[in-house]
Formats: structure tokens, sequence, C-alpha cells
């Protein structure tokens, strides 16, 4: 699945854009003296070295740090259960979180010093532009709405969406979802005219898809009568006719957002639109604390409709609408464009200068980063191996058992409950939130009984039960990739592998001059795929072996958790690499304005030549399943954990 993965370093709660800055807000801007640098001798390859320091551990009332892995949003940010508690107990937490060594994450390809700097101090600072298959950018600069060749007498009229009250809202819903005994919702024409049962008839058809409507006399009134047309199936396939042949069936729009995940914009949109989720489609999903633009297709429902939305949703805005015949589909892009600020950096021109020509040059090591591990003292990758394994008592164990850590409190009393009684149904009670894993888990075992693992974690969705064992994998291919560069530094040798089209080879001592490191790939565990012959095509087995699993036989008695593999570039070279340092006085203001920005006319915040603080803006491209956040952690020489970044966050708050 396409990442853009940066939540894992953005500690600070979310606020208000327009929030009056505080002092801790100016506290935060306090430059950080302790360097996150690794060893910084000059060598092409460096090793993270941890520097733990009690004093860091202080002050994080006001820290938040997304939520583990058991909810279905991973990057759902959890509440703060006790905002006048102890003011280290969030650090104190932390402490048992993951730094990125124990993920395998420890090599540097670049020579420069390392320096700091905020990320995602605000939202606004980090931006993401999907880019299509076509190499375009998505960007929305348009809210006008196309008009077809062929006129459709049945689009709705502003009117549309103003005629119907609330209350008729509400139960034609309720009659459109069946959630009720009702056959028919019958509506009063007030001042009866022609033109206003039109209006009527039109605004219940094209805002309750599978509804029909028709005109009586009662009493010497009119009523418009909604009722269903072909029942359930109405529902799922809106009326044929009211769609124009010449119109393409799907609505194309740019969705730009604020501080939301793309599935639950889609959520959103489908509320407002009384339709079901599974009518959009997209090339891939964007991260929440950001800004982010992208396309999105939804089937049969216009462009005006959606405009329509405008007025009414906050943090969205849809745009630049065409009608074409096919959908999106999941991985179709060529990456994102990504246009970054941090605040408050450190480092010299110089150190800047090298860093940034470092990224643009050689690149930086393509390891998953955090966000794929997940955020408490279990890791999604224990779980995924216990799951391969085929130890389901483990997995049981592992996902619901308590743990040390930062987690909402509900959670924290389910696993108390579980701990004390093993009683699935004590356990669940205590979740007012029933969606995540451990709800799920727990109905599961509910319904199929203790000794019926395998089928009680089936009931979670597929994709939740995937990203456990593709962990895994990511936690082998982190550390094999280390293990690499430690051996070979940053040349390709005999032994390694390469791409041919889709096929995996090796290259071989009479061709390995024709290679460079960043034609290089390593695999991720599986069945279907061959290993370096070299020094680490051992050591892929001996972790194996470590693990209790065999690398020779990764077929899983569950066809859903075998493991077929895949290859992926060890390096990875940015496109469209710029930089600017720029001086700032105001840590809340912007310092580059967004595409609403520009649709809206706002001019760019003016800046002092001489601020009292500094910020690298930063822009380029990444192919899609890369992680930003490493690009980054290349470029501070910082390590990008929740861990560790609340420690330093603790020092940038005093």
């Amino acid at each position: 699945m396409e990442t853009v993965e940066m939540n894992s370093v953005s500690l600070k709660r979310p606020h208000s854009e327009d929030d009056v800055a505080n002092a801790d807000e100016i506290k935060r801007q306090k430059i950080s003296e302790k360097s996150q640098t690794g060893n910084n001798s000059g060598q092409s390859v460096e090793t993270v070295k941890e520097q733990p320091d009690k004093s860091l551990l202080e002050d994080t009332k006001n820290e938040i740090i997304p939520n583990e892995e058991g909810e279905e949003q991973e990057d759902e940010e959890l509440e703060d259960s006790d905002e006048d508690g102890d003011p280290e107990s969030f650090a104190d937490m932390m402490k048992h979180g993951l730094t990125e060594s124990d993920v395998g994450i420890t090599k540097f390809v670049s020579s420069h010093k390392g320096f700091s700097g905020i990320l995602k101090e605000r939202y606004s600072d980090f931006v993401v532009h999907e880019i299509g298959k076509d190499g375009r950018v998505s960007h929305l600069d348009d809210f006008s709405v196309p008009v077809d060749d062929e006129v459709n007498s049945e689009d709705p009229s502003e009117e549309t969406f103003t005629v119907l009250s609330d209350e008729d809202k509400q139960r034609l819903e309720e009659l459109q979802l069946l959630k009720n005994k009702e056959t028919s919702v019958a509506i009063e024409v007030i001042e009866d005219s022609k033109e206003k049962r039109t209006v009527i008839h039109q605004a219940v058809k094209s805002l309750f898809p599978g509804l029909e409507t028709k005109t009586e006399d009662r009493d010497g009134k009119k009523y418009i009568i909604a009722y269903h047309a072909a029942g359930k199936k109405a529902l799922a396939n809106p009326r044929k006719h009211s769609w124009p042949k010449s119109r393409g069936s799907y609505c194309h729009f740019v969705l730009y957002k604020e501080n939301k995940d793309t599935m639950d914009a889609i959520n959103v949109l489908s509320k407002f639109l009384r339709v079901k989720p599974n009518i959009f489609s997209y090339m891939g999903t964007k991260d929440k604390r950001a800004i982010t633009v992208q396309e999105i297709a939804v089937l049969r429902i216009t462009a005006q409709r959606l405009a329509h939305l405008n007025k009414c949703l906050m943090n969205f805005k849809l745009g630049n609408f065409s009608y074409k015949n096919h959908p999106l589909k999941l991985g179709e892009l060529q990456g994102n464009h990504f246009t970054v600020v941090l605040r408050n950096i450190t480092g010299t021109d110089d150190q800047i200068e090298q860093a940034m020509n470092s990224l643009r040059e050689i690149g930086f090591i393509n390891y998953y980063g955090m966000q794929r591990f997940g955020t408490t003292a279990v890791p999604t990758y224990q779980i995924g191996r216990a799951i391969l394994q085929n130890n389901w008592n483990e997995v049981m164990d592992l996902i619901l058992k308590p743990r040390p850590g930062a987690e909402k409190g509900y959670l924290v009393k389910c696993r108390e409950e579980w701990a004390k009684t093993k009683d699935p149904a004590a356990a669940l009670k205590k979740l007012p939130v029933k969606r995540c894993v451990e709800g799920q888990l727990l109905r599961g075992l509910l319904k199929y009984g203790m000794k019926n693992v395998i089928s009680a974690f089936g009931i979670i969705p597929r994709n939740n039960r995937l990203m456990y064992i593709h962990s895994y994998q990511s936690y082998v291919w982190n550390n094999m990739v280390s293990k690499r560069i430690e051996e070979y530094g940053l040349k390709a040798v005999p032994g390694d592998l390469t791409l041919k089209g889709a096929t995996a080879v090796h290259i071989e001592e009479e061709d390995v001059h024709n290679y460079t490191i960043h034609d290089v790939v390593m695999p991720l565990p599986g069945f279907d795929v061959i290993y370096p012959k070299h020094k680490i095509g051992e050591a892929y087995k001996e972790m194996l072996v470590a693990d209790n699993l065999d690398i020779n036989n990764m077929r899983h008695k569950i066809r859903d958790y075998s493991l077929s593999g895949a290859y992926r570039k060890i390096i990875i070279r940015p496109q469209n690499v710029n930089w600017e340092v720029v001086a700032y006085d105001d840590p809340k203001i912007p310092l580059f304005t967004t595409d609403l920005d520009k649709l809206e006319g706002k001019p760019l915040p003016v800046l002092p030549t001489d601020g009292k603080f500094r910020a690298l803006k930063m822009e380029f491209s990444l192919p899609p399943s890369t992680y930003a956040t490493m690009a980054i952690r290349e470029v501070l020489k910082m390590d990008t954990s929740i861990k560790n970044q609340t420690q330093l966050n603790t020092t940038w708050l005093r």
C-alpha cells in the first residue's frame, strides 16, 4: 500500500492554526543544544548512538502521540486522559516506546554533521501533493463545475439543497436506508406551485438515490410522496436514467484536506452525500497531520453536488472537477511531492548545504519508518511474528495483555479486566469504542470461543491483520539493510541483487562495475524471492531461525498469512530537491502559501531578514511506499522515534 508517513514525529497537540501563542509556544522555540547526530566523524556510513538523558524526561504535560496499531485508523491520536496530571507522566510512559535501533534503523549514508529542528510544529508545515501516473502533480486551483454537452434536466439546482427541512431529510434518509417500517414519506408542499413541486421531486431523487417520488392530493393539500423504487437494490444502484449517456460515470476531483486522513475524509463525504464509502476510489492514502492534495473519483455523483459541500465542510475543499469513464486504482501513482518546514534549526549554512546536497546526490536509506511498528511497548512486528509462527495464544496475549506506555484509559481498563478474568464479555464491557482491534478480537472470542483464536482473529478486517505480518517483514528488511551497509558500504558488490524488469538477479563479479548502490535491492522475506549470495543471505536465514521460522517455508496453513515476499531498493534518491533557509519571529505564521491560500488570494507573509529563528524549507518528490521521515532523518541525523522526539521536545518546552 502506498504510504505517506510522517505522523510518528509529530508530537505537538493538534491545535487551531489561529490559536494565540502562549508562553509554552515561545519556549518551544528554544534551541536544543543536545545534538542527536550519532558518529559525525566524516565517514560515509554512520551508526546512531543512543544518548539517554534523564533530564530530558520532564515537563511533558502537553505531549500527544499517535495511537497504537490497535485502532483501524493507525494515525488516530490518543486522548489526553489526564490534563492536570503529573507533567512527567507522558515522557515516563514513553520510556517503554520504540527507538529506531529497536527496529533496525541504525545507519546513515551522508557524512555531514547533524543538527536539530522542529518537524510539524504546525500541521501546515507539512504539505503533500500527489503525483499521478502521468507525472502530473495534483493541485487545487479551480472551483468551477464542468458543463455537459448534453444538458441534464435532472441536475440539481442550488435550491435543491435547501428546499427540504432537516426533519424531512432525516425521515428520507431512514426510508432510503430501510431503517424503519415506513414504506413512504409524505412531504407537504407549502406555497404550492408546479415549480416548487419540481424542485422537491429533484431534491429527493438527487439527494437520496434509490427513492422515487409522486404527487398526491390529500384533503385539498399537495404532498410529494417518496418511496423505494426497487427495495435494497435501488440503494446500491442509483437510477441509471438520471445520468446523461455522454457523461463519464465517474466524477474525478481534487481533495484538499487539513489534519484529516484519507479514509476519515471519505467517510465524512459519504455521510454528507448519503452514499456508501465504497463508491469512492483513490490512488493512495495520505497522512493525517498535514495538508494534503490528492485525486479522488466517485461513481455517479455530480460535480455540482460535490461543489456544494465546500459550503458546509470544515478542513476540506473539493475542486478541479471532471467526468471520466474509469475509477482510480490504489497504487496507480508515481509518488508524492513534499513541501516541509523544519523550524528553529540549529545547523550552520554550510551544514545545511552539505545535508541537502547529499540528499539530492546520494539519497537516503529506504528504511520502513517508525509508524510501521506501532508506538507502544508491544510492537506490531512481534504480533506478526507470532502469526507466522502459528502461535495463536501468543497473538491473543500480545494484543490483549496489559502493556506499559501511553494508551487510552478505556483500553487500559479493558486490558486489566482481561488479565484478571480472561472473560471476553467482561473485557468488552470496558470498551466504549468497539471498532478497535482489541474490541474486534474480543467479539471474535465471544463468538467462537477461547479455543478457536484463529477464527476469532479472523473477525478483524483483513488489512489490519495483514499489517502485522507486513510489519514483521519490514522489521527483518530494516535489520538486514543495516547489516548490508555495515558489511559492504555504499557500493554494489558481487552477490547483491538487482532488478531486470520485475525479476531479481544476482550481480556477478564480472558485471559489478556496471552497477551502483542505487541499483541494489533487498528482499522482504517470502516464498517467492531469492536472497543475496554473500554474507547477508546467511544473515536472513539466521535471523528467521532465531525467530523459529524457516526461510525456505514461508507458506502458512492459512493462505492470507503466506508471504510471497517482494524487493525494495535500499537507497532512494529524491527528485526535484530544493531548499531555502528563512528567518522568522512569530512561530504561528505560515512560511509558504498553500493551494487554498492562492485560490483565496492570500499574500505570502512578510518575513524579517534577521529574525529570531531560522527555518529550513525543503521540497522533494518520492516514489510510493517510501517514508518521508527517513529522508528528513538523513538531513537532521536525528532519531525519528516518538520516544526520542518526546525527550527532545521536553527540552524545547522549557
